[in-house]
């Protein structure tokens, strides 16, 4: 009946499906423990240094830096100027906050930034690392000095030539079997870019599941079509 009138004196309802509102993400708002090892400073970054990112008409400035120090090395954040970081004595830990939590890219920032000093903060005592598994017969990873002295990585993965990467500087590669490595850095993005790169030379195939993998990566096996 209620359709009915609507129709007949074009009421539109507004009303959605849902009338819970939206859930948003509080992990900005979680502290960051340091340890008795580890500082955490903030410094001005000059204005001719100075990145910046843009979102729709307004431009972002990235002038300030977080240093988190630690016993595995430094890392440095650049960050923008509505990002606040507060150290509290009292429980040696620091947290982030925004100018105002209501505007989208602010509120954005928020997370991703924690959440990239919670990362810097686990490289820095611990150290971050991926591992690099060869699976398919005769594949393997090789660890070889290059004519300058460099370390490489190379990619015996059944090409007509032979892939050799050069390590970047301040991660570290092992190979304890021939079908591993395992790549340690203090910069979590290093790691696991270069280990991407590795994968990237021979990626997983869904039919007999030849390929490089990282970590835990697994993948769902296809059956072959049969003509």
């Amino acid at each position: 009946m209620f359709s009915r009138i609507s129709a007949r004196v074009g009421f539109v309802s507004t009303r959605g499906f849902a009338s819970s509102t939206a859930a948003r993400s509080h992990i900005g708002k979680l502290p960051i423990k340091l340890s008795e090892e580890v500082q955490c400073t903030v410094e001005d970054i000059p204005l001719e240094f100075c990145k910046s990112f843009s979102r729709g008409k307004d431009n972002y400035l990235l002038d300030r830096q977080v240093v988190i120090k630690g016993p595995k090395g430094t890392l440095k954040t650049a960050v923008p100027k509505f990002i606040q970081i507060s150290h509290d004595d009292h429980s040696n830990s620091i947290t982030v906050t925004v100018e105002n939590p209501e505007e989208k890219v602010q509120r954005s920032m928020w997370g991703t930034v924690r959440a990239l000093l919670q990362n810097n903060l686990i490289g820095t005592t611990e150290g971050h690392l991926a591992i690099v598994k060869f699976v398919g017969t005769g594949y393997r990873g090789l660890l070889e000095n290059g004519k300058n002295g460099e370390k490489l990585v190379s990619l015996k993965i059944g090409l007509p030539y032979t892939p050799k990467l050069v390590i970047p500087k301040g991660l570290t590669v092992t190979s304890p079997g021939p079908t591993r490595l395992v790549i340690e850095g203090t910069d979590k993005q290093q790691v696991k870019l270069f280990a991407a790169v590795i994968r990237e030379h021979k990626k997983p195939e869904p039919y007999k599941g030849k390929g490089i993998f990282v970590d835990d990566e697994k993948i769902k096996l296809k059956e072959k079509k049969i003509k």
